[in-house]
This record gives C-alpha cells, structure tokens and sequence, in this order.
C-alpha cells in the first residue's frame, strides 16, 4: 500500500481537487490497477484532462473507468455522484442513462469516429434527484500505446440555462403577438428603414381598409400608396432614427376604404422598437379612429352661435377668464348674480373672495381636474353683499395652447337654491343619458347593485320587438338564446358577486325571429368610497364577423380540396411526362437509328456509283440525323432533371470534378485545355444531377474556346451569409455556397445574360457550333431544383462566367 502511495504521489500532476482525488484513491481495487501499471498513453491523457479549463470526462479501459476534471466537477451538483464515481465503472457511475449513452460509446470504440451533439436532453440524478439537463458535447476516441482505442474522451457543456431561455424567449414572443392580434385598439408593427408591415390585428385591417394579405412582408408606404403624400414618410423617418415618440390626436387621415377614398380621424401614436443590442430595428403604431366624435365636435362647435343666443336669453351668467394675466370677463347676468350694478366691474379676486371659505377646496379640485379633461364643473356658495348666501353652478370648457398649458376658459353660471340645484341635476342628468342612449345603435342597459336590470334603451326594444310592459313581465332572459341562458346567467351572477367586469358572446333574438351574435360588456358604477352604486352595460352586434369567421374557415376548407385535387392532377401529369420520356427515349430513337444505319450502308457499299452531289446530300441526312438525336437525347435530360426523384446526399464537389475530369479527358486532351479548380465546398445536392451540371459548363467552354486560343477554366467556391454577395435575390440571413465558373472562350455580350438560359436559345449558328441550345436551360433547371440561382456574365472574345448560388442545408 505505501509503494502505491509513493508511486500516485507524482502522479498525476496538479489537476486540483480532482488531481487529488486520484492521487489519494486507492486504485488497487478496481479492474485498471495501480498507477504504476497504467499505460503512457492513460496518463499523457488524464494529465491534459486534469489540466484543461473545459469540461472533460473521460471512460477508459473495457469496464468504461470514470475520470473527470475540476471543470466538469460543477456539473455533477451537490449530494450526487461526486466523488464517488471516480473509478467507477460506467455502467455502474450512471444507471440512469447508461441504456442512453453506450450506444454513442459503443459508436465511437467500434467505428474510431468522433460524434457531436448539440443541446441534447441527458437527465441523471444530481442535488438529491434526477434532473432534467441538456448538453452540448462531444465524444473522441482515447487510444492506448499502440494506437487502439480504449475508451472515449468526452468535451461537454451544460446548455439546460441555454435551452429554458430560448424556450421561454419563443413562449413570451408568441404571447406578444396574440396580445397584439386581441388588442381592441388598432395595432400595426413595421420591420426594418422600409416599414415592412409585420404584425397587424383585426382592428388596424379595418381601419385601413384592406386585407391582411394585403400589407403584411410588405412596405407599408407600397401597400398604402394613398399615405404618400400625406408626411407619413416622414414621421417614420423621425421616429426610426430619433427614436422620439409622435403623437397625435384627432389628425385627418385618408385612406381607400371600399374602393373610395375617405377622410377620417384618427388619435394615435407610433414608438421606436428596440432590438436585443438596444438598436432601433422597427415601429409601433397604436391607434383609434375618431371620426364620429370629431364631427359631432364640429356640429357642436357649428352650434355655438346659436348657444350663445339661447345663453343671452336664459338666466345664465357667461365669463371668460384668462389663465396668464388673471383677467375676468361677464355678462351682464353674472353681474346680477353676484349683486353688482351693471357699472361695477368683476375681476378674479372679488370673484373668488366671495365663494364660501368651506367650498374653496371644491373650487381648487374642480380646476385642477379640468386641466386633465378640460371641463370645468362646480357648485359652491357665494356671500354677497349684505351676508347674503347664493348656490352657483360654474360649468366651462378649458382651453389649452399649443404647449397644452391651460389658456382660458369659458363657461356659464347659473343661480340656483340647493334643493332646486340637486332636483335639476338629477333630472338633467338622467335626460342626457336617456337621450343619449336611445340615439346610440347599440343596445345599453342598467342594473341595480343585485344585478336586476331596471333599464334599457331603445335599441333594445327596436329590436327584440318587445314592449317595455312585455319585457318586463316575460324579462331580458326571454330575448338570450335558449342555449346561452345557462352560461349568461352564471357569468352575471360571477361579475355581480365578485364586481368584476361583464363580459360574454352570446345571441339575442330578433323581432323576425332570427338570432344575431352579441357582445355584452357591463362595468360597475362606483362612489367616492369604492361601493357599488348601479351597473351599466352595452350589447354590440358582432353577427357580421362571426359569419366572415365562419365563412373563411369554410373557404380554406375548400382551398384545401382544391389543393388536393391539383396535386392529383400533377402526379398524373407527372405519370405523362415519365411516358413521353420513354417514348422519346426508344419509339422516337428507333427510326433515327434505323436512317444512320441505312444510309452508312449505302455510303458503304454504293459510295463509288453516287454522284458528288448524293454524296453529299447524304452526308447532309446523316448530320440532321444525329442532330435530331441530339436533341431527342437534351430534351430527355431536361424532362429528367424536372420529374426525378430528388434525392440529397453530403456531396465532396471536388469528387464530382474529377469525374467529370475523367469523363471529358479525350475532349480536354484534344482541345490542350487547362481545367483548375480549388478546394471546393461539400454539399447536400442530387449528386448524378449535378455532375450533369458540370458536364455541361465545362463542356461549353471547350465548345466555345477561340480557335488558337487553348482553353482555361477556373472553378472556384466560398460560403458566406446572402448579405455578403452581390446577388440581390439572395436571402440575407440565408448561408450559400458561392461557385464560379470562369472560361477564356469567345464569350458573349451581356444583353443575353438571361437569353441563354432558355430552351433551344443560341447566340450562333449550328453551322459554327454544334448543339441544341437546351445545355444551359438543363443548367438552369438543375440549380433551381436545389432552390438556389445561377448568373451568367460574359464579354465577346474574353469570356464567361457563371455564378452559382446554392443554398446550405
């Protein structure tokens, strides 16, 4: 025992606690023996494992021997495995996950491959239970002297903080939009300097007049061209790159809404949005269109004049007063009111001396609350002249300046005793709301605090066709649809008792005996002391947009079908398409062979009884029948490329390059060409289609090379982000292989860029170059099948080029 702990007193060396640890372990007991007898190679590896700052496990020898470094310690948690599974078996360190993890152990001590995973869901039991944890790691080889290997290295980072913070950031994003979309305001985001509509709800589309596909992926300036020339640029422009919040109330607006353009107002506002690093990358804009209380604002502004007339003759007292200066202007009523002769003046300070020192407080409230909403409402008591005490009620409208700092306002005063004052305002009162109720489309009803309903307007009793007398005796319940009664019933009796807000969808019978969707809103009415003095609730038809609910799951439904039907039809045209190819491919090729065979069989055997001229008229039939199988041959690659079976597999180009190396060496040879290509990219393509690819580029550059000129084609690739070329139909985000094909050939003039791509297109003649112009659409078809682009750039005399843009997937 004391050899032993001489011999582990030198190794290994430092490590720290786990370096200890090992150091102190008896490891006579266990199947690797004593440090003394261990391999080079087990201690070369434990002393970089102990040493590195990263992670690191390590299973050794055939029962999978457990060690690990300080780095790694952290992950095993408190009252776990630590430190007793140092030397442990594998199987029995972690039965947990053994059945889990063996098999990607036995994967690498069978195949020597390293494997790789990223965020993978491993739990095992740690801090005094099994937890859920995810890793990144990976597993290597570990040999022994002789190059066998004999266990697995792990490198290994817990990601479980990682995963549950992306998963949350995707939770908190969708709640985001579906709080957006339910919003009853009208909310729009724009993405980006162009304004891409992003998110809109239903109440924006509408304020707009359009349809979601309409303006989303959008810029909102294209989908709304009618906004140009309204200064809407510009405010984005403000705000995106300021960063400062716009506001505006009642501005006119117009916008196409059913095929005409109208004129509405709209109160709203639009904030920068900030991304991760805190850079501006988009706008919000929240709004609500006012029009029909902007237009009832300008009636009663258009009435005004005729007010003040009706003021005049009345027996109500009218003042103007300015904030700034403390001035005070009165009719002659107000005057009267106060007890002063037509002569005398009225100034701030009499005025305000003269109310009851109990009141001045209601007076100061009432003006600090009008500087909020703009309305000045307050009865107080005046002392006049002889002691005499007056009830006054002071009614004005507030007047802001363009600071909104409150300017002056204007109002009335009217005389009143107490008992009087308090009969007149509870009729005035109970008069506005009725008229007003009874002139609004919706229904609006009353409750008292039990939850019985004493109240409803006149929508209501329009529509049900219900009498007041019939209403009241059958009750409200009577008019709810027989299988919404239960559920309107519980959640009224819910809001009663709890004084929550009323709210629920459900149907009111109509006077025809139809039924309409409703939603009913009713909110309690409270006092100063919190209590629960009545309820008042609307009821708004919502029919309409349940139908369009319905009638648009009905229609994408019938989409569906339709989509169906359609690829029915093109797996059968595809069935066609495969028979046309076989046709082409034997029926079509046969008499073509039958004519070269019969007319070399003529030239063979009849050559000397023919006249120069049948010596060349079939020579002439010859050509035109290799020409014809030429193109039977072309089309039939194009079809395949268009109805094969698209088959993906991690592909080596450089691998392809020296087939087609291979393929065309006696064409090479004989044109002295040069054929150069980098170290190019691996990846996941139809291997037998894209080798057609590069049969045909290379070639059309021999095909096309300057007669004394020898041929030099250059094939090169780089991967980068779609941001980082040139190619503007790339995806930004997107990573692309980048192939480019350049030869030193006659070259072309750059107006036929896109020409040469389509079928049976030449830029020469077929008595110059041979061919049948559909190598190149063939090309074309390939790249598209890979959902990537090809670019074709040339100069006569100097040469081609052909980019090819591949996505990586």
């Amino acid at each position: 025992m004391s050899d032993q702990n001489s011999a582990n007193a030198s190794f290994p060396i430092g490590g720290g606690e786990m370096g200890q640890l090992i150091r102190e372990k008896d490891w006579s007991k266990t199947s690797i023996g004593i440090p003394k007898e261990w391999q080079q190679s087990l201690k070369t590896t434990l002393n970089i494992l102990l040493s590195c700052k990263f992670p690191m496990f390590l299973w050794w020898g055939p029962e999978l021997t457990c060690f690990y470094n300080d780095a790694y310690r952290p992950s095993l948690g408190v009252d776990g495995k630590h430190p007793s599974i140092l030397g442990m078996a594998g199987e029995e360190a972690w039965p947990e996950i053994w059945a889990m993890i063996k098999p990607l152990i036995d994967q690498v001590l069978e195949g020597g491959e390293s494997v790789y995973f990223e965020n993978l869901l491993i739990p095992f039991y740690r801090n005094g239970h099994i937890e859920d944890i995810y890793w990144t790691f990976s597993y290597s080889p570990a040999r022994d002297n002789d190059g066998n290997i004999v266990g697995v290295l792990t490198t290994c980072v817990e990601t479980t903080t990682d995963v549950y913070l992306k998963r949350n950031l995707e939770t908190s994003e969708r709640k985001i939009r579906l709080l957006l979309q339910q919003a009853p305001a009208s909310i729009a985001t724009f993405k980006g300097p162009n304004y891409v509509t992003d998110v809109v709800n239903e109440n924006v589309l509408k304020l707009w007049g359009r349809k979601a596909e309409e303006v989303v992926n959008k810029p909102i300036l294209e989908a709304l061209p009618e906004l140009k020339n309204q200064g809407i640029k510009q405010l984005l422009d403000d705000v995106y790159n300021t960063g400062n919040r716009f506001s505006a109330s009642e501005l006119p607006m117009q916008f196409i809404r059913n095929g005409n353009l109208e004129t509405i107002y709209i109160n709203f506002s639009y904030e920068a949005l900030h991304n991760a690093n805190g850079l501006i990358d988009g706008i919000i804009a929240i709004g609500h269109e006012v029009t029909d209380q902007v237009l009832a604002h300008k009636k009663i502004v258009a009435n005004e004049e005729k007010l003040s007339m009706v003021i005049d003759a009345s027996e109500l007292g009218t003042f103007e007063f300015q904030f700034k200066n403390k001035k005070l202007d009165g009719s002659k009523r107000l005057h009267e009111i106060f007890g002063l002769a037509e002569g005398e003046s009225i100034n701030h300070e009499n005025f305000v001396s003269s109310i009851h020192p109990n009141d001045l407080g209601i007076r100061k409230s009432a003006f600090e609350q009008s500087f909020e909403n703009g309305i000045l409402e307050y009865t107080s008591r005046v002392i006049l002249p002889e002691n005499l005490v007056r009830w006054i009620e002071v009614k004005g409208k507030v007047h802001f300046d363009e600071e909104n700092n409150p300017q002056k306002v204007l109002g009335t005063v009217r005389d009143i005793s107490s008992f009087k004052r308090n009969i007149q305002k509870l009729e005035e009162s109970e008069q506005k709301f009725r008229l007003l109720a009874d002139s609004l489309p919706q229904h609006i009803w009353t409750a008292d605090t039990e939850g019985n309903l004493n109240y409803f307007n006149q929508s209501v009793y329009d529509f049900s066709g219900y009498t007041s007398k019939r209403l009241s005796e059958e009750g409200w319940l009577s008019i709810v649809h027989p299988d919404d009664r239960q559920k309107n019933v519980q959640a009224w009796n819910k809001s009663i008792i709890t004084g929550r807000d009323f709210l629920i969808e459900h149907r009111f019978r109509k006077h025809d005996g139809t039924y309409r969707w409703q939603l009913s809103r009713a909110k309690p009415q409270l006092n100063q002391d919190g209590e629960i003095q009545m309820w008042v609730g609307s009821s708004m038809d919502i029919h309409d947009q349940k139908e369009f609910a319905n009638e648009l799951e009905r229609l994408v439904i019938e989409r569906t079908n339709e989509l169906a039907q359609n690829m029915k039809d093109l797996a059968n045209m595809n069935k066609e398409l495969q028979s046309f190819a076989y046709i082409s491919s034997h029926d079509l090729q046969e008499p073509l062979r039958k004519i070269q065979t019969f007319s070399s069989l003529l030239l063979e055997n009849e050559y000397d009884n023919l006249t120069d001229d049948g010596k060349e008229q079939f020579k002439r039939m010859q050509n035109a029948a290799k020409r014809m199988q030429a193109l039977i041959n072309d089309l039939l690659a194009y079809s395949r490329t268009t109805i094969s079976d698209r088959k993906y597999e991690p592909t080596d180009l450089n691998k392809l390059i020296a087939e087609v190396k291979m393929d065309l060496k006696e064409e090479l040879k004989s044109h002295q060409a040069v054929l150069e290509s980098d170290i190019l990219c691996t990846l996941n393509i139809i291997p037998f289609q894209f080798r057609q690819l590069l049969l045909n580029l290379i070639s059309n550059s021999l095909k096309f090379a300057v007669k004394d000129r020898k041929p030099h084609i250059e094939i090169s690739s780089v991967k980068g982000l779609g941001s980082d070329f040139e190619m503007k139909r790339l995806s930004p985000s997107t990573h692309y292989c980048h192939i480019k094909i350049t030869d030193n050939g006659i070259g072309f003039e750059e107006k036929y860029s896109e020409r040469i791509f389509e079928l049976f297109q030449r830029l020469h003649g077929k008595d110059k170059f041979q061919g049948t112009g559909i190598g190149l659409a063939i090309v074309k078809k390939i790249v598209e099948n890979h959902n990537g682009f090809i670019a074709a750039h040339g100069k006569p005399d100097q040469g081609a080029t052909f980019d090819i843009y591949l996505p990586e997937n």
